[in-house]
């Protein structure tokens, strides 16, 4: 036996594929491009109308591509997804101050960046004084103290520092996973 055929159900058929691809040719199939066994349906007729159809060579096997590439793919789905969960935390973030009416992200274009996150360490360690919070501002940021004074004005409590070192937490988790 050289050849072993398949329908492609889901990502059911991957496993199988990923154990029998260095012993034999695999083909994949559509089902759809399977003409129906005549009778009752069966998963036993299935497969012997799926072996004569490949004894005929009547098969047309799905492109599957090699084994490095669709390695490759998984890992930039999944780095992909790193990247979209971290752009969901950051609105998290983004939510997580306006309800405490500090409006951060009116004045600082990026509140991640060196200034912003320098302010967010500060609410985490319990400084609320705009004052104080401002002070920490650095380069282009520092032209803008007054602004940055009346957006850090608000009220910060117990259950969002606790929310932002959560959030914090798992954006630097993500930005080390996907580094």
């Amino acid at each position: 036996m050289t050849h072993v055929a398949m329908e492609s159900t889901g990502i059911y058929w991957k496993p199988v594929f990923n154990l029998l691809e260095a012993s034999f040719r695999v083909l994949l199939v559509n089902a759809a491009h399977i003409k129906a066994v005549p009778g009752r349906k069966t998963d036993v007729k299935d497969c012997e109308w799926i072996a004569e159809l490949l004894s005929y060579g009547l098969l047309k096997a799905s492109f599957i591509p090699p084994k490095p590439i669709r390695e490759l793919r998984d890992l930039t789905r999944y780095r992909k997804s790193l990247i979209d969960e971290r752009a969901r935390e950051i609105n998290r973030l983004h939510k997580l101050l306006e309800s405490a009416n500090i409006k951060l992200s009116s004045v600082a274009a990026d509140v991640l960046g060196v200034s912003g996150r320098a302010i967010l360490e500060a609410l985490l360690s319990g400084s609320t004084d705009p004052e104080a919070l401002a002070s920490l501002a650095r380069g282009r940021l520092r032209e803008k103290l007054p602004e940055l004074r009346e957006a850090l004005e608000g009220r910060f409590g117990a259950h969002h520092r606790f929310m932002l070192e959560q959030i914090l937490s798992h954006l630097d988790f993500l930005e080390q996973s996907i580094e």
